[in-house]
């Protein structure tokens, strides 16, 4: 251990009185002097704005078993302290407005001048809970301990009255405007000169600035609450409308979904028709064919024969036409016809028909023997689809079915 070259009393550390900020560059170290004397310093390689004042540290120190732990002294070493943040402003609310406060006294030294205005501020606000000083040296420093134990009140320096007064009058200033600044106290009451003293001007221009700052702060209240509504009644509005969004959804897919229904249900009932006509045309065929062995057999006129053969022959082959065309309904040819529905409403149940025939590559003629009509009618009939659908004089109608058949 070391002896402080003041007092010749035991200088105490303990590795745990440290406490590291990497961000801000450097590393707390209290000692302590005696039993009621703290040296609070840092170490660092450069100039640095100390971020917090380290309540936490403190505490440990003063609760240290062995040593006093009240009626302490704070010795302050600002070597390489430059500023101060503003949350280390904020937390010194806990050393002036703490009853508890084990401190009788704060004595800063080694002070550089960018921290001078940082450090009477501090001063000027605590002197009334706390005497503060500013010295030069850690000999003045320890000296000044010294003589607060001794009973001595240490000057403030000069004792011309004018002076006193004007370093009255500074410490009156830099406590209101910390007092603003640190403790963002804006309801403060401000002793105001009078209109002759030459300080009027300045603490009239802090009690100005006060009420400006209650007004910025009253403004930007409103402000706030203002936005607030907004976004309320915003959101609201929002909420309003995803759920008529999500009803119209709902509403949606239930017509979709009854839609599908109808669409199942017709399929199934033109899938049982298609049954009903196959199963007709084959024993058509079948009696057709039985027609014709028996025409072939019989001992008449060959020119006869040969017509009624040649008829018998064409209606076997229309039967097997029509067969064709009506048992080869996959479900692609499905989807097509639901499209072409959809997309064109006002064609019937034949026109429908007729538009997936045109699409499967069939011709007029064949098209119009499955449907027991002449290839003029069905001519005829291609020309009102062609109406019907609203193409233009140029545009093929076959074209278009396969470029529908293509559409998501």
């Amino acid at each position: 251990m070391s002896t402080c070259p003041v007092t010749h009393l035991t200088v105490a550390v303990h590795p745990a009185w440290t406490k590291e900020h990497k961000k801000a560059g450097y590393t707390k170290v209290i000692q302590r002097i005696g039993q009621d004397i703290l040296l609070a310093a840092i170490t660092a390689d450069r100039d640095v704005t100390l971020d917090t004042l380290d309540n936490d540290l403190l505490q440990k120190v003063t609760q240290e078993p062995g040593y006093s732990q009240e009626h302490l002294y704070l010795l302050w070493d600002m070597t390489h302290v430059i500023n101060l943040s503003s949350t280390y402003k904020k937390e010194t609310a806990s050393i002036i407005y703490n009853p508890g406060n084990p401190f009788k006294a704060i004595i800063f030294y080694n002070v550089d001048s960018r921290a001078r205005t940082l450090t009477e501020t501090f001063a000027a606000i605590v002197q009334d809970t706390i005497p503060v000083y500013i010295q030069e040296t850690y000999t003045e420093a320890v000296s000044t301990i010294m003589e607060i134990k001794n009973g001595t009140t240490p000057s403030y320096g000069d004792e011309d009255p004018s002076r006193a007064r004007q370093a009255t009058k500074k410490r009156e200033f830099l406590a209101i405007m910390g007092r603003m600044s640190w403790l963002g106290m804006l309801d403060q009451n401000i002793a105001i000169p009078p209109h002759d003293d030459p300080y009027y001007v300045f603490f009239k221009a802090m009690e100005q600035l006060q009420q400006d700052l209650q007004e910025n702060i009253s403004q930007e209240s409103r402000e706030l609450d203002f936005i607030r509504k907004n976004s309320e009644e915003l959101l609201r509005e929002q909420n309003i409308q995803l759920n008529a969004q999500q009803e119209l959804y709902k509403q949606l897919k239930q017509q979709l979904e009854k839609e599908k229904s109808a669409l199942t249900s017709r399929l199934a009932s033109q899938e049982m028709e298609l049954t009903r006509i196959s199963t007709a045309i084959a024993e058509k065929t079948s009696t057709l064919k039985h027609l014709l062995e028996i025409i072939r057999d019989l001992d008449i006129e060959p020119q006869q024969k040969q017509q009624m053969q040649s008829a018998c022959e064409s209606m076997i082959e229309t039967e097997m036409i029509e067969k064709k065309l009506n048992i080869e309904l996959t479900a692609t040819d499905s989807e097509f016809l639901v499209k072409l529905q959809k997309k064109h409403p006002n064609l019937n149940q034949r026109e429908l028909r007729i538009g997936l025939l045109i699409k499967l590559n069939y011709d007029t003629r064949e098209i119009a023997r499955s449907i027991g009509i002449s290839t003029r009618g069905m001519e005829s009939i291609r020309y009102r689809m062609h109406k019907k659908i609203g193409l233009s004089r140029h545009q093929s109608i076959k074209s278009y079915l396969n470029e529908l058949a293509m559409t998501a």
